[in-house]
């Protein structure tokens, strides 16, 4: 056989196997997957993560690779987080000084902010006659004004950015009431309206705004709930109701009714890696019926379900 007819058969074969279809898929799909994991890797901040939801969601997206920042004043409870690769920051949501230091410190670092969990928060209960204003001014201080002044300083480098999800934590509780709870439930509506106002004011950014509204999670929630009730109403006008209310929800969370916060990480997990996430998740025990009875029941027959249960 000629040389020059071995050579361009050589030459043929060689490169017939270097293009087969199936292996330069293969290596094509390989690639873009790898480039699309490293593009989904994003820039997480969370506040009140010393605990429970917050806790618990930022052990699974650290794991899953992304940068995670976590906030609260307990920091010596979230070393945990710091060993298995978070970032952990102390701050009082209701110190703005706080707030700037922490997200000075994650733009110096990343030069970016990809996702906000406003989570930090906590439930004030006890008949509104026996609250001192005070503490409800607290209440909202935590629940509202802090998730606000947080919003207010992470929104510009997500606006500049064009791109940005803000999830804010507010509760079944923002869509329907328990007794003794009228402090707590007032900030948590307060919340539902200050989300759907800023999801229209940040639409034209490219910024999703996501109300998560936990039902029953087996959280510190109920301990700290039964804590202030038994503080300002044990005693007084309102000691056979608010003593009725502490033994059915210490009943409860004795038995281990509710969700496990399981529910919540996945939950965010799956907001945070939505390429388009819905305005609203109801998720955890009691979440759904309970704001499905709450619209479509009339106020009277809701009362009596309510109360029924204390």
């Amino acid at each position: 056989m000629h040389q020059g007819t071995t050579n361009r058969k050589k030459y043929t074969t060689t490169l017939n196997s270097y293009y087969q279809p199936t292996a330069f898929k293969i290596d094509l799909c390989t690639i873009i997957y790898k480039h699309q994991k490293r593009m989904d890797k994003k820039v997480i901040l969370i506040t009140g993560a010393s605990s429970g939801m917050g806790k618990e969601t930022a052990k699974t997206l650290i794991q899953l690779g992304h940068t995670v920042y976590t906030v609260a004043r307990r920091i010596d409870q979230m070393q945990d987080l710091k060993t298995l690769g978070g970032h952990v920051i102390q701050m009082d949501i209701t110190k703005e000084s706080d707030i700037q230091h922490v997200v000075n410190t994650i733009i110096k670092q990343n030069g970016k902010i990809d996702v906000l969990w406003n989570n930090a928060g906590y439930g004030l209960y006890g008949a509104v006659e026996d609250v001192p204003i005070d503490e409800a001014r607290q209440q909202f201080e935590v629940n509202l004004f802090g998730l606000a002044a947080m919003t207010q300083k992470v929104v510009p480098y997500m606006r500049r950015a064009k791109a940005g999800t803000i999830i804010n934590t507010s509760s079944m509780g923002g869509k329907m009431y328990t007794p003794m709870g009228a402090w707590y439930h007032a900030s948590k509506h307060a919340v539902e309206g200050f989300s759907d106002c800023l999801r229209l004011e940040l639409k034209a950014f490219n910024i999703d705004v996501v109300v998560l509204e936990p039902g029953i999670i087996l959280t510190e929630f109920g301990d700290v709930m039964l804590k202030n009730i038994s503080m300002f109403s044990s005693e007084g006008a309102y000691s056979s109701l608010s003593n009725k209310l502490v033994a059915a929800t210490k009943k409860m969370y004795d038995s281990g009714q509710g969700s496990k916060t399981a529910v919540i990480s996945k939950t965010v997990t799956k907001i945070v890696q939505e390429k388009k996430p819905k305005t609203r998740y109801r998720v955890g025990m009691w979440a759904k019926p309970m704001v499905w009875m709450r619209i479509y029941m009339g106020d009277q027959l809701f009362d009596k379900i309510v109360m029924s249960q204390v």
